[in-house]
């Protein structure tokens, strides 16, 4: 019995971290540029916070190449707050690949 209770505890102690550990996510602020011209703000779960325009005389940028910019500074700031997420659920060890809220775990 007493490998069960110890079985329960450690799980116990694994959710308060996990939990700890999303709680930090939701603060952390990462962004990504692309061209001096888009900023892209995202949280610790690579949720978008905020996207701004850098340059102020658009006339010179077609709508495309704004479109494919925007995207390009979200996916920087994501891809750098996967790997602030990486560091923090490193911390758990192998479950890491085992988390759902991120593709492939957070490899």
């Amino acid at each position: 019995m007493r490998n069960f209770n110890d079985l329960v505890r450690q799980a116990q102690e694994l959710q308060k971290k996990l939990e700890e550990i999303n709680n930090e996510l939701e603060t952390v602020r990462v962004e990504g540029v692309a061209q001096n011209i888009v900023r892209a703000v995202v949280n610790g779960k690579l949720e978008i916070v905020s996207i701004e325009i850098l340059e102020e005389d658009l006339s010179k940028i077609d709508k495309e190449i704004l479109q494919d910019l925007i995207f390009v500074a979200i996916r920087e700031a994501q891809d750098k707050a996967k790997i602030v997420a990486q560091e923090k659920f490193r911390t758990l060890g192998a479950l890491g690949g085992l988390l759902p809220n991120f593709p492939n775990g957070i490899n």
